[in-house]
């Protein structure tokens, strides 16, 4: 906190401090850390030099419009300096110049006097006023030379100074009826200062006793929260005189110090005396009144005393704390350190004592603690660790709450939001996925969508996705597929061979777009689907292409004479490599049948005799969709003497019964590969 001076008087951009010298802070760094000024009242009166590093002055100061009677004046002010967040609180004394002459409220004050009143006997006149403080108020009051009259100065409860001229020689009327004398004001300014104000004195025969008031000089403490018309107090004034001189009436007694100010608030009652509220009374408007009451006979001539009361309001807490929001930091890193600034709070209350006393609290739930900068002030700081991912904001509550009795608080709730910071890494739904394609599918087709998400916002959560060539494979999986790299969807790159592969490994990586980016990855295992694309291939009999197959056969060959067997095999897997063999039909029927799973042609019925040929057509056909077939013509000859083994002429190797079941194993193997 600094504390400064400064003369009332001073032009517009007089020096009042050297802020750099007096923070420490080197001249080139204020304007980075943007040091600016914030007034604590509703007028700017100063200005910062960033360049200079001094406070300086915006406008003329006058303390008596600033702080009017007040024996301190004072503007509060605060520096805020950021990177880091600093609060200064500056107090500039606001010094009084001798600027103001002692007036009186009147230029010429007219007074009455009997000529039977007593030596010693007092004249009370107006209070002049000044409006500096201290040693430039006024000082003293001085009397022009009089035979009759001198000048006495008391001092008020208040310390204000009373002349009061005193008759020191009893008056003939005859001889001088009229007395005009001046009276002086002089404050303690260097150099002096003065007003003067005439005093013409009358001096009248009859009413000689005045009232008198008991005491001249009395104090009454009030409440400040009394109901409208409650009784102040009521006024014991005597006359010793009698009928019309002995009966009093009251009236309020101004000055321009503060003209009427106390009479909207105070009632008198021209015929008791009684002293009443008329108007609610506020403690933190102003704690006292002093009120000055003239008690005047109706005497001829009339003649009057004077009371002085003092009202003292006693504080009440009406009024609840106030919470300032002087500086908010939003949003914040989800990951600031403990004790990081995010707000400056200000607190205050116009009561008095433990009325003004306020305490600030938060909610003990939230991440955050407040710490006592200075005297109502307060910084809200981090208390521990942000996770954006579970409370990406904080309606933080500050309450505060005074120490009267019965206790006031006020409450301000604002908004934290909290920054996200890359640290967390993108997550696939699942780090393997299955997915199936057609093979001989056109370059572009859809294969599968892997799918992945982020906790993390903004950039921090846009994701993009990339295949890896990992060296898994012989070549590189790219060739065969392609990535959306924004909704990680799977495309072909080319035509797929299930005779070729018939399986991928295709690694995936997601990577999000922070700094540092995070990546996870994921393996998509794609499986080629069989399609019937290749037509089933004829081994035996190997004959060219239009060419037929000769047998020869027994003529005397019996039904089920085995003739030859169809060997064919077919490129494709499952259902479209199962085959069947069959004869084409043809005009006349035909002595032969073909076995449909094994190939085999046998004879069916005895042979014709005849020693023509026989042209069989056997057509061996897949199970696919659609189903394709080859065919292959064998030309059938019975021969008398033929004897042949057709083992031999196959020249195949006789299956024995272990043969027999491999085969049968394998076919069990490929129905039920096929199957799943």
């Amino acid at each position: 906190q600094l504390r400064y001076s400064v003369p009332e008087d001073r032009e517009p951009g007089f020096s009042v401090g050297d802020l750099a010298k007096d923070l420490g802070v080197e001249l080139r760094s204020l304007a980075t850390r943007n040091l600016r000024l914030v007034s604590e009242g509703g007028q700017r009166h100063f200005q910062v030099d960033l360049a200079a590093g001094v406070l300086l002055l915006d406008s003329r100061l006058d303390r008596e419009a600033l702080c009017g009677q007040n024996p301190t004046c004072s503007l509060h002010l605060q520096l805020v300096m950021e990177n880091p967040l600093q609060l200064h609180r500056v107090e500039v004394d606001v010094l009084d110049v001798n600027d103001n002459a002692p007036q009186f409220p009147k230029p010429e004050v007219v007074l009455e006097i009997t000529e039977v009143a007593n030596p010693g006997t007092r004249l009370p006149l107006e209070v002049a006023e000044d409006p500096d403080m201290g040693s430039n108020s006024i000082s003293t009051y001085e009397l022009s030379p009089s035979e009759h009259f001198a000048l006495s100065v008391n001092m008020r409860g208040d310390g204000v100074k009373m002349p009061e001229i005193v008759l020191e020689k009893a008056l003939d009327r005859e001889k001088v009826a009229v007395h005009h004398l001046t009276l002086t004001a002089l404050d303690g300014g260097n150099p002096v200062k003065s007003g003067t104000a005439k005093v013409t004195i009358h001096v009248l025969d009859a009413n000689d006793n005045p009232p008198v008031c008991d005491p001249p000089i009395s104090k009454v403490h009030l409440e400040e929260n009394v109901p409208v018309g409650t009784l102040v107090t009521k006024l014991n004034v005597t006359d010793l005189d009698e009928g019309p001189n002995g009966d009093v009436e009251y009236s309020f007694k101004t000055s321009n110090n503060a003209p009427g100010k106390f009479t909207k608030l105070f009632s008198l009652d021209p015929r008791t005396g009684e002293i009443r509220t008329k108007a609610p009374l506020d403690y933190e408007e102003s704690s006292a009144y002093e009120i000055a009451v003239r008690a005047r006979d109706k005497g001829s001539p009339a003649m009057e005393g004077h009371c002085h009361l003092r009202v003292e309001l006693i504080d009440i807490n009406d009024n609840s704390p106030e919470i300032v929001l002087t500086s908010l930091s939003s949003p914040v890193q989800e990951d600031a350190t403990p004790g990081t600034v995010i707000a400056l709070i200000g607190v205050k209350d116009s009561d008095s004592g433990d009325n003004g006393q306020v305490h600030l609290q938060i909610a003990k739930e939230l991440p955050f603690k407040l710490v006592s900068s200075f005297k109502e002030h307060f910084s809200l700081v981090t208390n521990g660790p942000l996770d954006r991912e579970k409370a990406s904001g904080y309606n933080i509550t500050v309450k505060a709450v005074d120490s009267g009795s019965p206790q006031r608080a006020t409450q301000k709730t604002f908004y934290l939001r909290i920054a996200d910071v890359n640290d967390n890494a993108p997550n696939f739904s699942s780090p393997f996925d299955t997915a199936h394609v057609q093979e001989n599918s056109l370059p572009g087709t859809s294969v599968f969508s892997v799918s992945a998400s982020d906790p993390d916002e903004g950039s921090n959560a846009k994701l993009s996705y990339s295949i890896l060539d990992n060296g898994m494979q012989d070549i590189p999986v790219s060739t065969y597929f392609r990535i959306d790299q924004d909704n990680g969807t799977i495309y072909t790159v080319r035509a797929l061979d299930y005779e070729q592969d018939k399986v991928f490994q295709v690694p995936v990586e997601v990577k999000d777009a922070g700094s540092p980016a995070l990546t996870s990855t994921a393996v998509v295992h794609v499986f080629i689907l069989d399609e019937n694309d290749n037509a089933p291939t004829i081994v035996y009999p190997s004959v060219p292409k239009g060419s037929a197959f000769h047998q020869t056969i027994p003529a005397l060959a019996e039904p089920g004479y085995l003739v030859t067997k169809i060997v064919a095999v077919d490129a494709d897997s499952g259902h479209n490599a199962w085959l069947s063999y069959q004869l084409q039909e043809t005009a006349e029927a035909l002595p032969f049948q073909v076995e449909r799973r094994s190939g085999e042609i046998r004879v069916a019925q005895a042979l014709r005799e005849s020693e023509d040929p026989y042209r069989l057509v056997v057509e061996v056909r897949d199970n696919g969709t659609p189903s394709l077939s080859a065919s292959v013509v064998i030309v059938i000859s019975p021969e008398e003497n033929s004897v042949q083994d057709f083992a031999k002429s196959l020249d195949l190797p006789k299956s024995s019964p272990k043969d027999t079941n491999l085969t049968l194993y394998l076919i069990i193997s490929l129905v039920s590969i096929s199957l799943v």
